[in-house]
């Protein structure tokens, strides 16, 4: 099981927010590079990353802050946030990035989904927001009529590298993670599922090693800048997971 430091960027800077409000930002670095060779350091193998404002935009628009990440690191980096179109996933795959993470554009235009993962095998990753069990996109601003389980079941034969599922109502929330309501989607689907949201400390880590093992990941950001985890030591207990 992989350990994915999140790395969310708004206006050029590390961030986090509380139920995904943009209004509850808070800074934790203005070097994005140097936060991701920190991260490298401790053994991290991948990064994930999100484009707030690109999200909330529907076009990139933190490329140089993810560009400055690619030239600094030499671990895999997966990005999302305001990847809609063929060129743009083109764009980033051919600059660097391990993979893209689309998820608005999987409730807007499905059919570009399945074309992009078919094109990049083991590139593409579908990223799933939800509340209350139900899909939120365009930055989590927008919320849908569609279940979880209902838009990933349409993605499962498209040939996804991984589904990210994040409950909007734990993300930054430091209230432990909806583990229930994401090991329910990945005994639903088989596509492989990476949790995220919620993740807020050493225990919840060890909860999700010994109850998770079909799952292929976790995504934490905030305790990580807070301290309450770890990355070194996340990255070595979920290997146990492996």
């Amino acid at each position: 099981m992989i350990f994915f430091p999140a790395i969310d960027l708004k206006a050029g800077q590390c961030v986090r927010l509380v139920h995904g409000d943009m209004e509850q930002a808070t800074v934790f670095n203005d070097d994005p590079a140097a936060q991701a060779r920190a991260f490298a350091d401790t053994g991290c193998t991948w990064l994930h990353m999100v484009d707030l404002d690109g999200a909330f935009a529907g076009k990139p628009e933190n490329a140089d802050a993810v560009s400055a990440v690619l030239d600094a690191v030499d671990i895999k980096v997966q990005l999302g946030g305001g990847i809609r179109d063929m060129k743009t996933i083109e764009g980033w795959l051919a600059r660097g990035l391990a993979r893209v993470i689309l998820g608005t554009v999987a409730v807007r235009d499905p059919d570009l989904v399945v074309a992009a993962c078919k094109e990049f095998p083991g590139q593409v990753a579908l990223g799933i927001d939800a509340r209350d069990g139900y899909v939120a996109v365009q930055g989590w601003a927008e919320a849908t009529a569609l279940k979880t389980e209902e838009l990933a079941k349409r993605f499962e034969d498209a040939g996804a590298a991984a589904l990210i599922f994040t409950d909007i109502g734990r993300d930054g929330a430091m209230q432990g993670p909806n583990l229930d309501a994401t090991l329910a989607l990945a005994d639903a689907v088989d596509i492989p599922v990476i949790l995220s949201g919620g993740v807020s400390s050493m225990e919840d880590l060890e909860a999700v090693r010994l109850r998770g093992g079909k799952l292929a990941g976790v995504i934490s950001g905030r305790a990580v800048y807070d301290g309450r985890i770890d990355p070194g030591a996340a990255v070595r207990l979920l290997k146990e997971a492996a």
